[in-house]
């Protein structure tokens, strides 16, 4: 006798379908999975059987075989113990076999027979309901997989409950879906004395999604700028918070389902490997720069970072996702960040000017600054020098706007590139960081004086075609702060300045 039930296997934020086939049939008495599933899926074995016991049952003295197929496809986590088992029970007539036809589970069992949450269960419920069938998760994951629509939820506690409801002697009721949070307020820009500047730059960073690199001596101010960026940001458009819950899903941080409308802000420590920044390990788990979807990638001291963990950024921030690549599979994760970083400007602190001024500059700011590869550095839209907070500006009052102020402005600039898209046809994102072909050249084409600053810079600073491109988005999002339809000479003049920086660094760096 053979009884079937579905469940997934992950590639990424993408499940798989998988097909658990139970078989029983006379000949040693043993349980075997087969179906190239890893130490997880092996050990399931132990655990059913623990869970079997718990309820007082015990398997059939039978060769027991627990088919997953494709059995090509790599199998890992814990989630198919709640399949094997109710396919196991199935066999046994528990369960009646066609009871687990139109179902999908999910989930992983306790010694006791308790059903616990394992990461993954928006991804699963999306796949249950574009296959048509029916979820049966943990209860803890029921309030996250409701967020999937309309779909058939059996969210029992244990696996007594699943085999009362599949049996009709206890209905389950279906879970409700997790709150949706707007998340806790963050500082406010008024905090931050003096740094005019930096407070532009911040607030065209944000209208535009540009990337950001703040340089100056330690106590400057830099982090306390980056740390303010997410409160200028919207809150996550619906397609967003799906697309950035499904990768939280799968990283296993969404908590009671509980969904959160504020974009990530990601602030890894620069001792972060490769492989925490872009995605890899044993189960090729979502990096740094996938966790920080749709949202913010700070990374402070930006020259302590790796080398090699830096470049792996660097496609990333140009495609908007990361590519795992191992001998055995590929897995592709969303990778559309912000990208916003800090650093001082050399080893010492200082730099070769002021009080405390390095005494081996410029070398040890060459040495320092070239850590950061030109390859990134070209990617990096706006580059603010940051001088140090004096006496005087910490006296001084509050500033009069602060976040909600320069929001407004935020929101108003965002709303404008939107409109634009839509009424263009462009498809993704309406931000201009991301503009590019066609709707480039129409809506970002500067007049003419502008045109001939921006020849003459590239002439004479040699910038590149992506540094060129760049510009002139960044050079459109100047415009959209100010209500201009097109693009001037005063809006290219203040975009080389930013960019001009980061030309410099660039050439530092080669």
């Amino acid at each position: 006798m053979v009884a079937r039930i579905t469940t997934v296997a992950f590639e990424g934020v993408e499940a798989r379908r998988v097909d658990v086939e139970v078989q029983l049939s006379s000949g040693v008495v043993n349980l075997v999975v087969v179906g190239l599933g890893d130490k997880a899926v092996d050990e399931s074995r132990e655990r059913v059987r623990a869970a079997f016991a718990g309820m007082g049952l015990a398997l059939p003295p039978q060769r027991m075989v627990i088919n997953l197929a494709p059995a090509d496809l790599p199998k890992e986590g814990s989630h198919y113990d709640l399949p094997i088992a109710l396919g196991l029970m199935g066999c046994m007539g528990i369960i009646p076999p066609d009871a687990l036809t139109g179902w999908l589970a999910f989930g992983e069992l306790s010694l006791d027979g308790q059903i616990v949450p394992t990461a993954g269960a928006l991804p699963a419920a999306m796949a249950a309901s574009q296959f048509g069938l029916g979820l049966i998760c943990p209860e803890a994951s029921g309030p996250e997989a409701a967020w999937a629509g309309e779909l058939r939820i059996l969210a029992p506690r244990s696996l007594i409950g699943v085999i009362n409801h599949l049996r009709g002697s206890q209905l389950c009721s279906p879970p409700k879906a997790g709150p949706v949070l707007e998340g806790p307020p963050g500082p406010d820009l008024r905090e931050v004395k003096g740094q005019e500047q930096a407070k532009r730059a911040l607030e065209i960073a944000a209208a535009g999604g540009h990337n950001l690199l703040f340089v100056g001596p330690p106590g400057s101010g830099k982090s306390m700028l980056a740390q303010r960026l997410p409160g200028l940001l919207p809150p996550l458009s619906p397609k967003e918070l799906l697309e950035t819950s499904m990768v939280h899903s799968v990283a296993g941080l969404i908590a009671k389902g509980a969904l959160t409308r504020a974009r990530p802000f990601r602030a890894p420590h620069h001792s972060a490997s490769m492989a925490a920044l872009t995605g890899g390990g044993i189960r090729a788990k979502p990096g740094e720069v996938s966790l920080a979807h749709n949202g913010v990638l700070f990374l402070d001291e930006l020259p302590e970072f790796g080398a090699q963990a830096l470049d792996s950024l660097r496609q990333p921030l140009e495609t908007g996702e990361v590519l795992v690549a191992r001998a055995n599979f590929h897995i592709r994760y969303p990778a559309r960040v912000q990208l916003i970083a800090a650093m001082n400007p050399c080893r010492c602190g200082h730099g070769g000017a002021g009080r405390g001024a390095c005494g081996r500059a410029p070398r040890c700011i060459r040495d320092y600054q070239s850590k950061v590869s030109g390859p990134l550095m070209d990617r990096i839209d706006l580059v603010v020098e940051v001088p140090p907070v004096t006496a005087a500006d910490l006296a001084l009052p509050a500033a009069a706007e602060g976040t909600a102020e320069a929001a407004a402005r935020v929101l108003v600039a965002r709303n404008l590139q939107d409109e634009r898209a839509d009424s263009n046809g462009a498809t993704g994102s309406g931000l201009n960081a991301r503009m590019e072909g066609a709707l480039l050249e129409r809506v970002a084409a500067p007049d003419a004086p502008g045109k001939a600053l921006l020849t003459r810079a590239a002439e004479a600073g040699g910038l590149s075609a992506r540094g060129w491109t760049r510009t002139l988005r960044l050079a459109r999002t100047i415009a959209d702060l100010e209500g201009a339809d097109a693009v001037r000479r005063v809006h290219i003049a203040e975009a080389l300045i930013y960019r001009k920086a980061a030309l410099e660094g660039s050439e530092v760096a080669a």
